[in-house]
């Protein structure tokens, strides 16, 4: 005899609530019964529109076509982030998707460009990647074997209904309601069920807080705690808006630093996403809008979402019958475009540790430990843009770089300056050209390089170096434009 099927409540829709939904449903099938309860009165904070080349993968695992998805959302290609401004004021460089060189499996490729810039050699690190050349050419293609390295930017909205469609079809119930309160089972501590307005009560198994900020469950009735990082990550405000398209959309997402914070913009087919990200004590609500306002490109469609966060993470990001996704889990702040990137990890992490019969202590303590760990090595990665910077002309600047960082980011800065470089440990997000390029980017030049490369005869450094260029060169001239890619690939489903 088989056992019921888990009941899953979802508390909450949006990106969260209907990725969660959209991939239980169609992983675990006839085992669960998937109900969300979301209420169209609560707004979403639907600003997570640029995201990291993981979620192509998370799509794939779902069985998305992904021209459909593209098109039902407005989406372009992502192949990485333009930074204007972060080591100096006028200063730019480019963070990519993509991999730059060729390594040998006992140093990356950043030696041998170092050790090339002692033998005179002076192109930039920049010209052996594909994606960052097609980047900053505008252009894109899907290459032979997905060999392209790529993410997407896209109307959250757009995709948290296209989710909602299919997880209805895989069996997926959705109540529309206000949670009035949460039901604690007396003996247990667990959470027993949701009561929404109008005395509809909801029970389950198994509780998902995808209620945002707010975070209803996790926090409001189960109080899991929270660690603040702004001492590291002074920013707790942001303002969002959307702008008529200018021109072709370009296929990176721009990130643009001023005096107390820092500026975002995605294009998508349709319109333009865009933002300001600063801290409240060094610049006021109305002069942040007002510096975004003046700073946009096309008219402005839409009335400003202003946003205040703390950015830190739960301690318990699963508590008792109770697990986080989303901003209830925490909050890393835009600037690498990981909070769709955390939404997924959460929910296939939950997919690999999923109960059966009672919660077991022990996957709840794995999965904590692992949440835990990806958004400290997050953290990290973010920290560095702003500790690692020649900027002095402001009081957030000086802040930023006066401040003590976790020794796990010394570390790594330190290894790098030395050395040149990188280690990953265990599945950590970014990997050693990601670091590469932020801190070379942000002006860290390694004092030393693998001694590896003194191999390399002059002839046979040139050689090597001079292929690379010309493979990425040569590859390059092959792509078509990225705006004229995308209306052929996935025009725009404008209904």
């Amino acid at each position: 005899m088989s056992a019921a099927p888990t009941r899953v409540v979802i508390a909450g829709g949006g990106t969260a609530g209907w990725m969660a939904a959209a991939a239980i449903a169609r992983t675990m099938g006839r085992t669960v019964e998937v109900v969300l309860v979301e209420s169209e009165a609560i707004g979403t904070v639907g600003v997570g529109e640029s995201t990291i080349p993981p979620l192509v993968t998370y799509n794939r695992l779902l069985g998305i076509n992904e021209a459909e998805f593209m098109a039902a959302t407005s989406a372009t290609f992502k192949l990485g982030i333009l930074f204007d401004g972060w080591k100096t004021a006028d200063s730019r460089y480019f963070h990519s998707f993509g991999i730059t060189g060729r390594d040998h499996w006992a140093a990356g490729f950043q030696h041998y460009w170092l050790n090339g810039l002692e033998r005179g050699h002076d192109q930039p690190y920049d010209d052996y990647c594909t994606e960052l050349v097609a980047a900053l050419q505008g252009k894109f293609a899907h290459l032979p074997g997905d060999a392209t390295n790529y993410a997407y930017q896209l109307d959250s909205g757009r995709y948290a209904r296209f989710l909602c469609t299919m997880a209805e079809r895989d069996g997926t119930t959705r109540i529309e309601g206000r949670i009035a309160r949460v039901e604690l089972d007396a003996e247990t501590g667990d959470i027993a069920a949701l009561l929404l307005d109008g005395d509809r009560r909801v029970a389950g198994d198994l509780f998902l807080d995808c209620t945002g900020f707010r975070a209803l469950l996790i926090e409001g009735a189960l109080h899991a705690g929270y660690d603040d990082w702004t001492h590291w990550l002074p920013c707790d405000a942001a303002i969002a808006l959307q702008t008529e398209s200018v021109g072709p959309p370009v296929p990176y997402t721009r990130a643009m630093a001023h005096d107390a914070g820092w500026q975002w913009r995605i294009p998508l087919q349709h319109r333009v996403g865009n933002g300001i990200v600063y801290c409240s004590r060094y610049l006021e609500r109305d002069a942040a809008l007002d510096r975004l306002t003046n700073n946009v490109e096309g008219a402005v469609l839409t009335q400003p979402n202003f946003l205040r966060f703390t950015t830190g993470a739960r301690r318990r990001q699963w508590h008792r019958n109770c697990v986080a996704i989303g901003l209830s889990g925490g909050f890393m702040e835009p600037l690498e475009s990981t909070s769709i990137h955390l939404i997924q990890r959460a929910v296939l992490r939950l997919l690999r540790l999923f109960p059966q019969g009672r919660v077991s202590p022990a996957d709840v303590a794995e999965f904590n430990d692992q949440q835990l760990q990806d958004m400290e090595q997050i953290r990290d990665f973010l920290i560095l843009h702003y500790k690692v910077t020649d900027r002095r002309d402001s009081p957030f600047w000086r802040q930023c770089a006066d401040m003590d960082v976790p020794d796990t980011l010394a570390q790594k800065i330190a290894l790098f300056r030395q050395t040149g470089r990188v280690f990953r440990r265990n599945e950590e997000l970014f990997g050693e050209n990601s670091w590469v390029q932020v801190m070379m980017g942000q002006g860290i030049v390694p004092e030393r390089h693998h001694p590896l490369t003194a191999k390399l005869s002059d002839d046979e450094l040139d050689r090597l170096l001079s292929t690379l260029r010309r493979q990425v060169k040569d590859t390059v001239a092959t792509m078509p434009p990225h705006g004229d890619y995308v209306a052929r690939y996935c025009p725009a489903d404008r209904n």
